[in-house]
């Protein structure tokens, strides 16, 4: 066993972990200012250790992070991302790039082992083994290899057949990917997803399971569906010079897919009787009142950044952020409404970060992958239970996305005025829309108690493609100035359905040319 003492750890929390961490790209406080790294818990597997690493600020919480941890020869050949330190005689790791450390993961996943911790009784490291996981793959014939992809997690791959993502910044809680995919490759028919194949969960005495690793089948993707819409739109725009408009039949299939696939998901996720976790449940008080408050929030926050940098924006943008600053009264009676519109219809757990680029194209079809959530959201609000409509709208806004950068960005259009490309473009989304909701709603039949009524759809898609939008306008600004007629765009389109809903009496359509 991999022999530390109190002189060694020390060491690592003061002289090493500040340059170690701040190095790895899996860190994710690097732009805080940091105020020291202590091991707070040292994990026994195997003849490895885990060590739990906390990194406490000098402003907001601390965060956790988990750092598999070994002493190996000075001679064995480690990326220089993977060392941690070296000293005269041999080499501290990250024990990840191990060949013996990743083959006691898989051992242990393959037999479900627990594992108690030398150091604390009342902890235990809990393997767990799924029906992805083939009982003919055995650990000892299984090789390995770290995959090279620098992200917030670290990925292996076993036998070329099982993805094991390690999280390393650790919640207090299980991973809400490690519940979803279990969920629907355990409970449910959905077999668009990388089978669960087992997970590693920190388990303690009296507090909640921590997530430190999950197993899934290993996709063997051509591309992401992002890459697919990005196609599809090469030769869309190649018309778009000559005055034509033209999209392949096939572009229709492919879109329709995708809309019985999020439908055939989120089925998958409708589990009455299930355990309270996926069970679903009403638009109550609590819930509604959630809702409002964050688009609330979004909204106050959006508009000052827009009124702080309108002026950098380019006359046809200003005309949009005009459209949105004018129509505050609207949208705030919109979003009141969520208090005391009657709705009947149910909310379930989402995907929750769903768009072009977490969809994967494999043999045809469609896989669908990452199901960690909303980045920014704790992991508690990562595990609420939404309408479905929250992802589609994601998706439907990312296929607006798409076709914007596409045409306005492409050195094919740039002789093409905005005005006209805009044009091109909303025609080219709404058929999208159209096309990929409509295959949506067909996948559950009519009617279903997701949905109680048109009335109610029309609302909800609605209102979580305003605040998809609205989410969607602060990061633009911040970041991509030239971008910020996106969604805008997307936000006006919202605002003109809201219209509809009202009398003529208060449309805003003149708010188009405000002076």
């Amino acid at each position: 066993m991999t022999n530390v003492n109190n002189s060694l750890i020390n060491h690592l929390e003061i002289n090493v972990f500040p340059r170690y961490f701040n190095a790895s790209r899996w860190f994710a406080g690097k732009a805080r200012s940091q105020k020291d790294f202590r091991v707070q818990h040292t994990l026994t597997f195997g003849e490895f250790l885990i060590l739990i690493v906390e990194v406490s600020y000098h402003d907001g919480p601390s965060e956790l992070y988990q750092l598999p941890f070994t002493e190996v020869s000075l001679d064995m050949d480690i990326p220089e991302k993977g060392v941690i330190e070296k000293t005269e005689t041999s080499q501290w790791i990250d024990a990840i790039y191990d060949v013996q450390f990743r083959k006691e993961l898989f051992a242990n996943i393959f037999n479900a082992t627990t594992l108690s911790s030398a150091s604390d009784p009342s902890s235990f490291l809990a393997s767990i083994k799924g029906k992805g996981l083939s009982d003919s793959d055995t650990p000892e014939n299984i090789e390995s290899h770290v995959l090279p992809v620098d992200s917030s997690n670290s990925a292996m791959l076993f036998g070329g057949k099982y993805f094991l993502k390690l999280y390393r910044k650790l919640f207090g809680q299980t991973n809400p990917e490690v519940e979803m995919v279990s969920f629907l490759t355990q409970h449910s028919d959905f077999k668009n997803i990388p089978a669960y194949a087992g997970s590693l969960t920190w388990q303690r005495t009296g507090q909640p399971d921590i997530t430190l690793g999950m197993m899934q089948q290993a996709i063997r993707a051509d591309k992401d569906n992002w890459m697919l819409t990005g196609d599809f739109l090469n030769d869309f725009m190649y018309g778009v010079p000559n005055g034509m408009f033209g999209i392949k039949e096939w572009v229709f299939e492919q879109v329709t897919l995708l809309g019985k696939r999020t439908g055939e998901m989120h089925l998958g996720l409708f589990a009455p009787g299930a355990d309270d976790a996926f069970a679903p449940e009403v638009f109550d008080d609590t819930y509604r009142a959630f809702l409002l408050h964050r688009l609330t929030d979004l909204l106050d926050r959006r508009y000052a950044l827009l009124i702080d940098n309108y002026q950098k924006l380019d006359e046809p943008t200003q005309r949009l952020a005009w459209i949105f600053m004018e129509a505050r009264e609207l949208i705030d009676d919109f979003a009141k409404e969520m208090l005391t519109r009657p709705l009947d219809s149910l909310r379930i757990r989402i995907h929750g970060d769903y768009h072009l680029g977490q969809v994967l194209t494999q043999d045809g079809d469609f896989i669908i992958i990452d199901f960690e959530g909303e980045p920014e959201a704790t992991i508690a609000e990562r595990k609420i239970k939404h309408s479905p409509f929250k992802d589609v709208a994601g998706m439907i806004r990312s296929y607006h996305y798409a076709v914007s950068a596409k045409l306005f960005e492409s050195h094919e259009t740039r002789d093409i005025s905005s005005e006209k490309l805009q044009i091109v473009s909303d025609r080219w989304y709404k058929l999208m829309r159209e096309t990929y909701f409509e295959a949506y709603l067909e996948a559950f039949g009519w009617p279903h108690p997701l949905f109680n009524s048109q009335h109610e759809i029309n609302f909800l898609l609605l209102f979580f493609l305003l605040e998809k939008a609205v989410y969607e306008l602060g990061y633009e600004i911040s970041y991509r100035p030239s971008w910020v007629k996106i969604p805008l765009r997307g936000i006006v389109e919202v605002i003109r359905e809201i219209e509809k809903l009202k009398e003529p009496s208060v449309r805003i359509s003149r708010l188009a040319n405000p002076s």
